[in-house]
């Protein structure tokens, strides 16, 4: 089974003399490769066409890359594809409304106060990390509803500085 987005497609591979014949949706190719787990580039032949094709990890699939396009795919067996169905999706919480520390480092400055309005493009505070000091800016205008660190604080990686209303 591959997965395409959300979008499942059926596909079946069985090694026939030194090639593989793979089926999907009907549709059968051959196909020889020269490729190990691990590489990130290889080469094919699809119905005696030769293709190079880039192969980039991703998450618990890969990236394929070709002549421009691009496909995330994950490869699974029937009975994982099956089980996949009775996952809960997970979904990104909304940190829209948060400052967060883009990386570890120390607050040396807040330029604003809660209940202050606030301009895209301002600045907001600044983090000290590696000798630099970094200025972290509004990206939208607001209203600044919490100060959530102090000044001096030691900040971790994506630790909320202030939150908007």
């Amino acid at each position: 089974m591959s997965l395409q987005g959300s979008e499942r497609v059926p596909v079946s591979v069985v090694p026939e003399d030194g090639l593989y014949a793979v089926t999907v949706e009907s549709e059968r190719r051959q196909i020889g490769l020269a490729w190990q787990p691990g590489e990130r580039v290889f080469a094919a032949s699809i119905d005696g066409v030769s293709r190079t094709l880039q192969i980039d990890p991703l998450g618990t699939g890969f990236r394929l890359s070709c002549g421009g396009a691009s496909l995330a795919v994950q490869v699974l067996t029937p009975r994982t594809a099956a089980l996949l169905d009775h996952m809960p999706v997970k979904h990104s919480a909304d940190l829209s409304r948060f400052l967060l520390s883009p990386m570890p480092g120390l607050l040396v400055a807040l330029a604003v106060k809660e209940g202050q309005e606030v301009k895209s493009g301002e600045a907001l505070a600044t983090v000290e990390a590696m000798k630099m000091e970094n200025v972290l800016r509004a990206e939208r205008d607001g209203t600044v509803k919490a100060i959530r660190a102090k000044v001096g604080a030691s900040l971790a990686v994506d630790e909320v500085i202030l939150e908007f209303a």
